[in-house]
C-alpha cells in the first residue's frame, strides 16, 4: 500500500517540551476520531528546540482535508498551540506501509 507521508518540522521552546509530549495523546485521539485517512504518526525530537512530526495518510486528499480542518478539536488545538514556529512542511509517498 502506498501512503502519503507528511513531514512537518517545527520549533518549541525547550521549557514546553514536556507539555508538548503530554498533549500528544489527546492530539492523536482527536486525529483518529476526526481525520479521514489518518494512519499513524511519529514525533521525533531533533534538537532541544526542533521537532519533526511524521504522519502517514491514506491519500493526498485525506492530508489536504486534514490541513483544511486545522486545529478544530481541543486536543489538536492544545498541541498546535505549543508550537512556536513552523520550520518546514513537506509531502511525499511511502510504498512500504
Amino acid at each position: 500500500m502506498t501512503a502519503v507521508v507528511e513531514l512537518t518540522r517545527f520549533r518549541v521552546d525547550p521549557a514546553k517540551a514536556e507539555a508538548l509530549r503530554a498533549a500528544r495523546p489527546a492530539m492523536l485521539a482527536d486525529f483518529r476520531a476526526d481525520r479521514t485517512g489518518f494512519l499513524e504518526a511519529r514525533l521525533v525530537q531533533v534538537t532541544a528546540e526542533e521537532w519533526l512530526d511524521i504522519v502517514w495518510w491514506a491519500s493526498s486528499e485525506d492530508f489536504a482535508e486534514s490541513r483544511a480542518k486545522g486545529a478544530n478539536r481541543p486536543g489538536i488545538a492544545e498541541f498546535f498551540g505549543l508550537i512556536d514556529a513552523l520550520v518546514s512542511s513537506e509531502q511525499g509517498t511511502a510504498g512500504d506501509r
